[in-house]
């Protein structure tokens, strides 16, 4: 879905929707426009915020082709796999199949903006919840609904980018709106202070690879809340 999961492998996460698309229909073109668009690794950020959590449920919100699913599969995490590209979470499935863990995996369809999947999680993961204009995508609203899925005594986790990549200007993308720190997330969730404990809430740097073999380094958002018992 909307989702930059870790580097691209030679595609531009940026490519530009056309009016008359639907998000589904636009990441269905993208992913089906080359066998695979993200590198296949856990996103960074999840592999530091969760290693230390004890396996439970788990929603991964814009799971792409799923690398975070998995991995968290691997780990002994039961789950939910969201996505609205049918292509994206067929490729998911199949890989999960080859690594083994099919069975601690469900893939679900969804248009975040239109619908959001039902139950509770002990994690509530949302990478990279960026869309391309057209394309709509009420982030904050869609924030709030993980927010309220996340169990008593679970976590959600979410990442954004902090800035866009330097390639974008390359292809024509040269006019960004700012993108929210984590603070400025943390604010927009409007969640209340005695329920939730903020763990983690600031702008971390990784090494990142464009879709033309560029090397940079990014600023990701990452805010990471704990729900409190009770």
């Amino acid at each position: 879905m909307t989702e930059g999961r870790g580097d691209m492998t030679g595609h531009d996460e940026h490519s530009p929707a056309t009016p008359a698309q639907g998000a589904g229909e636009f990441w269905d073109d993208l992913y089906g426009a080359g066998e695979r668009i993200w590198s296949g690794e856990p996103n960074a950020a999840l592999v530091r915020e969760t290693a230390d959590l004890a396996p439970g449920s788990a929603l991964d919100l814009g799971c792409g082709e799923g690398a975070d699913a998995i991995w968290l599969a691997r780990r002994g995490w039961r789950v939910t796999a969201v996505d609205v590209s049918r292509i994206a979470l067929e490729r998911g499935a199949e890989q999960a199949r080859r690594a083994g863990v099919a069975d601690r995996i469900e893939w679900l369809r969804h248009d975040l903006a239109e619908s959001f999947p039902g139950g509770s999680f002990d994690l509530v993961s949302a990478h990279f919840l960026h869309a391309p204009s057209p394309v709509e995508l009420p982030r904050e609203r869609i924030l709030r609904d993980a927010a309220a899925a996340v169990s008593p005594g679970g976590v959600l986790l979410v990442v954004g980018h902090a800035g866009p990549p330097p390639w974008a200007d390359d292809h024509g993308h040269d006019d960004h709106p700012p993108l929210p720190t984590s603070a400025e997330v943390l604010g927009s969730l409007g969640l209340p202070e005695q329920e939730w404990e903020p763990l983690v809430s600031g702008e971390y740097r990784r090494d990142a690879t464009g879709p033309d073999g560029q090397r940079a380094v990014l600023e990701d958002a990452v805010l990471k809340l704990r729900r409190l018992p009770g």
